[in-house]
């Protein structure tokens, strides 16, 4: 079963993100709502992906992907956009996210995304 930390600033996102995983038998491991959690998270707790969100209170997404992937290289981060965000996607790219979904998203295309991330070497 393939272990998921969500990180996202909004409750909603995260109830439907979970609900979403859930459904398709993924186990949510955590849920952090700013990236000053999720990378503490991520130490304890070593998921096998992460669906990270870009604008979070404390530390944004992006840097905490930089922070996540310097301390554990082999992380798996998935970047979670809102339209109008593309700009920041490349960014977080480049600080190691793996993939990316745009928000609103379909739920197919989100457990498609995270089963490639998590089987992809």
């Amino acid at each position: 079963m393939v272990r998921v930390l969500i990180a996202d600033d909004t409750q909603f996102m995260r109830a439907n993100l979970k609900i979403i995983l859930e459904r398709n038998n993924m186990q949510v491991v955590g849920e952090a709502e700013n990236g000053i959690k999720v990378v503490k998270m991520y130490e304890e707790l070593k998921p096998d992906v992460v669906t990270m969100d870009i604008t979070m209170p404390g530390m944004d997404g992006i840097e905490a992907v930089r922070q996540i992937r310097k301390d554990f290289p082999e992380a798996k981060i998935v970047m979670v956009t809102a339209l109008g965000q593309e700009m920041f996607v490349r960014e977080a790219v480049l600080a190691g996210a793996k993939n990316f979904i745009v928000k609103p998203f379909k739920e197919e295309k989100i457990v498609d995304i995270l089963n490639k991330v998590v089987t992809t070497k």
